[in-house]
């Protein structure tokens, strides 16, 4: 019996466990130890990978839920209501993982609740806190109808199906502020940011890194459900969502030439220093590539093309993130590398997330019924040809 259980264990079910078991460990330490016993932070760098990996980038990479959701029920393009659901998974399970990776990171964990109660309307912390709370509710609301679903209770998915337009409403204005805000974090430290990511327009560049990095995790894990679950969705609706990403990171990329063309910093670019090397491996993996690719309407066309350069995005979107956290902090204060704690610590998150995302798209209704899958199936065929036929009328 032990030994048919093991010979069914996959690689990655292994890796799995193993992550698991140390990460678990980490969380033992961390709790028993506190965060000097077992962290690289310090009075001059108090926010590590935690902060940077874990809340930056997770609250980021989770903007597909609003994106998608506002495009559905406030602009009525129905064509995305079939990636509508799985946007929504991603974004509440990155949410809920947010929120377990700040139990790490504060020294009090105990005391996250006293936002609820401690007003300091002031703080950009707190505006962040609260939206995130707000938030991670109203996407618990709009995954409640897979829920409910798989359970054959009418009555509750009939009253939340009533009042959705005014949840998503509240959902994207939430999500709106504190994508920005979480910019705004940073522009109170401007003796001590590198003069490469600090500028007067962070909030305005984090929200549309975010609105461009939504839309290529849809089109990750849509290439990961198709390869794991058979579950199609369209590659045309993927297509359009990469245009998204294109228009987004290309206003992106305006404000980040905006900002060094007026504050001089084009000797900071071409320095060829660490944090000129990161600056432009950012702009060029995270920006350059995933456009010229997303502009070539084959690589658009094609699972395999949108799943790679939204690899691209997603990279340069991380890279970001850490580069504003940990990169242009580090030439004002002391070296700061994650010890094993950390890391293990958010390779555990990581792997909470894949798992979550795993299971509940196996047991639950996440993706389009198997009637729509094979009209997708049968429609795709005539609609790429005339795609590629016909490309001005088309666009």
């Amino acid at each position: 019996m032990l030994q048919r259980t093991f010979s069914r264990l996959t690689f990655w079910s292994s890796v799995f466990i193993i992550i698991v078991a140390l990460g678990l460990y980490a969380t033992f330490v961390r709790f028993t130890q506190g965060l000097g016993g077992v962290t690289n932070l310090t009075d001059e760098f108090p926010w590590g990978l935690w902060i940077g990996f874990d809340v930056l980038c997770g609250v980021g990479l989770a903007a597909g839920g609003f994106v998608v959701a506002a495009s559905v029920y406030i602009f009525n393009l129905d064509k995305y209501k079939p990636i509508l659901r799985p946007a929504i998974l991603t974004a509440f399970l990155g949410y809920i993982l947010v929120v377990v990776a700040l139990m790490f990171d504060l020294g009090r964990p105990w005391n996250i609740w006293h936002p609820i109660i401690m007003w300091n309307p002031r703080s950009v912390m707190f505006e962040v806190g609260w939206c995130v709370m707000l938030y991670t509710s109203v996407l618990a609301l709009e995954f409640s109808p897979m829920v409910f679903e798989k359970f054959n209770l009418h009555t509750p998915k009939k009253i939340l199906h009533a009042i959705t337009i005014p949840l998503v409403i509240a959902g994207v204005i939430l999500s709106s502020l504190h994508q920005s805000s979480l910019g705004s974090l940073y522009l109170i430290v401007p003796q001590k940011l590198y003069p490469l990511w600090y500028s007067s327009n962070l909030p305005y560049l984090f929200f549309l890194s975010a609105i461009a990095v939504g839309p290529a995790m849809v089109m990750i894990e849509s290439y990961y459900s198709s390869r794991t679950f058979g579950k199609e969705i369209e590659v045309l609706i993927l297509s359009k969502l990469g245009k998204v990403t294109v228009v987004a990171l290309a206003v992106y990329l305006v404000l980040k030439i905006e900002d060094v063309a007026n504050q001089k910093l084009w000797s900071y670019v071409f320095a060829f220093n660490f944090e000129s090397i990161m600056y432009l491996t950012e702009i060029s993996v995270g920006i350059l590539i995933p456009v010229a690719l997303l502009l070539i309407p084959k690589v658009r066309l094609q699972k395999t093309g949108l799943f790679v350069s939204a690899l691209f995005v997603v990279f340069g979107f991380i890279l970001n993130r850490l580069n504003i956290s940990l990169t242009a902090l580090e030439h004002y204060a002391p070296n700061y590398f994650p010890s094993w704690i950390e890391v293990t610590v958010t390779m555990m998150i990581v792997a909470f997330a894949f798992a979550g995302f795993h299971f509940i798209a196996k047991y639950f209704p996440v993706f389009p019924e198997e009637k729509h899958a094979r009209f997708a199936a049968e429609k795709k065929t005539s609609d790429v040809v005339s795609l590629i036929e016909f490309p001005l009328v088309q666009q």
